[in-house]
């Protein structure tokens, strides 16, 4: 049994989902694990990680559009030392989450067809954002 870890960093462009799919998929090709368990940690309280289609752009929006709607921002939060979007952020991280497991066979992740891993930025301003990751496998 073999180990593998490392930290991405990414920049996002504000609010919306940023594919990291392919900067994972490089690093895992590095290791050289061909069977194992990939877990992947977003090291972020307002941001998170989501597997979604990686087809259709609309699915994205729409994503990003449901989300502003559960959780808007509005003055009705006692938590907003740094902006309006600042609450609203912690509550779509709670909702979707910081952390995947996925499993890797063959040398590749076991994703479907149309699946993605996105880094989903909840605030409105640009961010680096950092994604440790952890492989265990053969």
């Amino acid at each position: 049994m073999r180990q593998a870890t490392t930290i991405i960093s990414t920049g996002t462009a504000g609010r919306g989902l940023t594919d990291i799919t392919a900067a994972i998929a490089e690093w895992l090709h590095e290791t050289g694990i061909e069977e194992g368990l990939l877990t992947l940690l977003c090291r972020h309280t307002s941001a998170s990680l989501l597997i979604q289609e990686n087809a259709a752009r609309e699915v994205r929006s729409d994503l990003v559009a449901w989300l502003d709607r559960i959780a808007p921002e509005g003055p009705h939060y006692a938590h907003d030392d740094e902006g309006p979007d600042d609450m609203p952020a912690h509550l779509k991280t709670v909702l979707t989450g910081v952390n995947l497991s996925l499993p890797v066979i063959g040398g590749r992740m076991a994703l479907g067809t149309w699946q993605g891993i996105y880094l989903a930025e909840h605030r409105r301003a640009p961010h680096r954002r950092q994604i440790a990751l952890h492989l265990l496998g053969t």
